[in-house]
């Protein structure tokens, strides 16, 4: 194949392995700007990913799939919501709960509904909707949810009120926001996009596979924080990690230790986390539930 051919070939497999980062780190921004922070990404891509398969399964149509994906994701995030933001409980504590969660329910069901704990019957994947030049359109649909949160988070009256509560609730108060409600609002878009994220790692590998989130929401979280809380900078981000896990794939069959090539990920996330969280402000009130006086 012409070297051109295999450039070619690398970037858009660059881009499909960065769509469930990108989209999950887009939810993050959206929940955090408001003050709530989301480690339950992780349990939102893996229960979104399983109903997806579940959808697509029984149906035989991805739209129904991502029907189902997307409002089971939501699901989660709003208990996480109603958990944290109306019950006041620990952020960190509820999303690694609702994490653990997502873990048993996913291998349980699957084998009540598939017979397997560890995977599903295969799916229908993307591939049968096709756009002109970029082929996926969940490439499409990031770029344009891309725009759309910058747009949203630093050019509306609900962004201005979303970034006014992560930044003092109290004052936000005053002016008559309602935090709760923003702060839901903010939880549950995260949970939207990150569910969309489920949906393409259910359609990418054409079924469900036990914990087949592998640790990507964490990574969306880590892109949101080395992205300074900037959807277009958090979107770069996604992109290095896209672009270190698929110089791994390619890599594999290579002298070098496939276990090295598999660690590269997760060794650039802890690197660049490194050079990048000192130097990162999250909003003032990020994981402080408000209490009002």
């Amino acid at each position: 194949m012409p070297d051109n051919l295999i450039s070619i070939a690398f970037f858009f497999q660059t881009l499909r392995i960065t769509i469930p980062y990108l989209l999950p780190s887009l939810g993050a921004t959206f929940s955090e700007k408001g003050g709530v922070v989301n480690i339950a990404l992780e349990g939102i891509l893996l229960i979104s990913a399983f109903f997806t398969t579940v959808g697509t399964f029984y149906y035989n149509n991805i739209f129904i799939g991502v029907i189902f994906g997307v409002a089971a994701g939501t699901v989660v995030a709003l208990i996480h919501a109603i958990t944290t933001v109306t019950f006041k409980a620990n952020q960190i504590v509820s999303g690694i709960a609702l994490n653990l969660l997502a873990l048993g329910l996913t291998k349980f069901f699957c084998k009540i509904i598939f017979n397997s704990s560890s995977n599903s019957e295969r799916i229908p994947g993307i591939e049968s909707v096709q756009l002109p030049l970029i082929g996926n359109p969940f490439i499409l649909l990031c770029i344009i949810l891309l725009i759309l949160s910058q747009i949203v988070i630093f050019k509306t009256k609900f962004g201005l009120r979303l970034r006014a509560v992560g930044e003092n609730p109290a004052a936000a108060d005053s002016l008559g926001i309602n935090v709760n409600r923003i702060r839901y609002a903010g939880v549950l878009i995260s949970g939207i996009l990150a569910s969309l994220g489920g949906c393409w790692l259910a359609f990418d590998q054409h079924s469900f596979t036990d914990g087949m989130s592998a640790g990507r929401g964490y990574i969306a979280l880590a892109a949101m924080i080395i992205g300074k809380w900037n959807p277009y900078k958090a979107a770069v981000a996604c992109l290095v990690f896209g672009f270190a896990e698929s110089f791994s794939i390619e890599f594999q069959n290579t002298v070098i230790p496939t276990q090295f090539i598999q660690m590269l990920p997760y060794v650039l996330t802890i690197i660049v986390l490194a050079g990048f969280i000192g130097r990162a402000t999250p909003p003032a009130a990020d994981g402080i539930p408000y209490e009002k006086n």
